[in-house]
């Protein structure tokens, strides 16, 4: 006890003490530049100790421990400045676009709870790993709202945050917790907990696979009631129809029920073939090939399709339905042709019975022709049996114009009708006759697919008229 040593020893003492304190000065979590600050006030404790004279060891160890306890602390913090300037150091890291910088700025034993992973992050390695991702989005953040409390050795920053994302301009607010910790001399991130705004979070509906598929018989089963109201009601307040035998987006009920008031009299029944899912939060698709049979007629038709549904006042409802014909069962775009041109189509065939040869003729048909000649009661259905026909008729050396024309004008086809006048020039007679051409668009060139020719009628029954003889002479 100090009662009982002399006050030689005492000194010794407490110089032993004083250069523990010194050296311990600049150890215990922070460094001090002279350590004789720290141990000053240690000195002006033993001091008064000695100048009193003081015997108490309890005095003594009341010093003793208050000048360790002050020793251990982190640095007093009392500004609230210094603790949201933390945040801009976080934020000046992830500017660098460096995932290292930034998981630097997280204490040794730091927790992060990212906005958008699941994955809690418990050591640098994870930290850079969620980093690497969401750097590329050049994220840069602004505190728009935040309270701030310290404590002893430690200090939390929670609120607000928004980032502007500069590879693509997009604004996003998130909630944040910071709790920052003194650590190897420097204020570093204990643990950072980020959230979406929970207001926009949509609660997700579950679904499976084999529910979305059912939710085709819903409407089909609406069909089924001939009630194009009810048909139409399965479809979402803004839901789009893009109907497979109508041009018009049908975008609201009334434009929906139209729709659905011509096809239901058709007493559509339809069959999912092929289902391809996907499901979403809140909203699913169901996408693939249906086939309808018409009970109004028996006729099946294929169509392709796609379902989005969407949840709508707690029921699954068609947000988006586009049905379409089969693409390969849909003719090749029309070729464009003008009525001068329909016209024209004659003079190839005019030309090819200049040259005199059958074949070049028969090539002006089409693949599956039909020619009812003037002067022959055989149709023509086939190549051989017309170039057969205009073996004999080339031999009057035939050559015609046309006197009057009427055209009409379809989706690669068109047809020429009229009257045409043909000089033999094997004999100079001239000869009138009606005529139709049909031609069609095959192997990239037009074709006679239908050719009728006939005498003119009244010349015909005029003749008829006359007695016999008449005739043979």
């Amino acid at each position: 006890k100090l009662s009982t040593i002399s006050h030689f020893q005492k000194m010794k003492f407490f110089n032993a003490i004083l250069s523990f304190a010194a050296m311990a000065s600049t150890t215990n979590g922070f460094v001090v530049q002279n350590r004789n600050a720290v141990a000053k006030p240690f000195a002006s404790a033993v001091t008064k100790v000695m100048s009193n004279d003081i015997a108490s060891s309890t005095s003594l160890n009341m010093g003793i421990r208050s000048f360790f306890k002050r020793s251990k602390a982190s640095p007093k913090v009392e500004d609230v400045a210094e603790i949201r300037a933390l945040f801009g150091l976080w934020n000046d890291a992830l500017a660098t676009g460096d995932s290292r910088l930034v998981a630097a700025r997280y204490a040794k034993n730091a927790v992060l709870l990212p906005t958008v992973s699941d994955t809690p992050r418990i050591d640098k390695s994870s930290i850079m790993d969620y980093f690497d991702s969401f750097l590329l989005k050049k994220p840069q953040g602004v505190i728009l709202d935040g309270k701030i409390r310290i404590g002893d050795g430690w200090a939390q920053d929670a609120g607000i945050y928004e980032f502007t994302m500069g590879v693509n301009g997009q604004k996003v607010k998130a909630r944040y917790t910071y709790v920052y910790v003194f650590e190897d001399g420097a204020w570093k991130i204990a643990h950072h907990h980020s959230s979406v705004m929970p207001e926009g979070i949509d609660i997700a509906t579950p679904i499976t696979k084999e529910g979305v598929q059912n939710l085709f018989y819903l409407w089909n089963d609406a069909l089924a009631t001939g009630d194009s109201s009810l048909v139409a009601s399965r479809y979402a307040n803004e839901g789009v129809l893009l109907p497979t035998v109508s041009d018009v987006p049908r975008t609201d009920f009334a434009s929906i029920k139209d729709y659905f008031d011509l096809f239901l009299t058709k007493k559509p029944q339809g069959e999912i073939l092929e289902s391809n899912v996907m499901i979403g939060t809140n909203w699913c698709q169901d996408a693939g090939i249906y086939e309808f049979t018409l009970g109004a007629t028996g006729d099946k038709v294929k169509a392709r399709y796609s379902f989005i549904y969407k949840q709508e006042d707690g029921q699954w409802k068609i947000a988006h339905h586009h049905s379409s014909v089969m693409p390969e069962s849909i003719p090749p775009a029309g070729q464009p042709i003008t009525v001068s041109e329909a016209q024209g189509l004659f003079s190839l065939w005019n030309d090819a019975l200049a040259t005199l040869d059958p074949d070049t003729v028969a090539k002006r048909y089409s693949k599956n022709p039909c020619l009812l000649p003037t002067v022959s009661d055989q149709p023509r259905t086939e190549y051989d049996t017309i170039k057969d026909y205009f073996v004999n008729f080339l031999q009057k050396k035939p050559q015609g114009k046309i006197l009057e024309s009427y055209v009409t004008l379809g989706t690669n086809w068109c047809m020429d009708d009229g009257i045409y006048e043909f000089t033999m020039g094997a004999t100079g007679d001239v000869v009138k006759a009606r005529y139709s051409f049909v031609y069609v668009f095959e192997d990239g060139e037009w074709k006679i697919a239908h050719h009728h020719s006939s005498q003119m009628p009244e010349e015909v029954v005029a003749i008829a008229s006359l007695p016999k003889e008449t005739v043979l002479q």
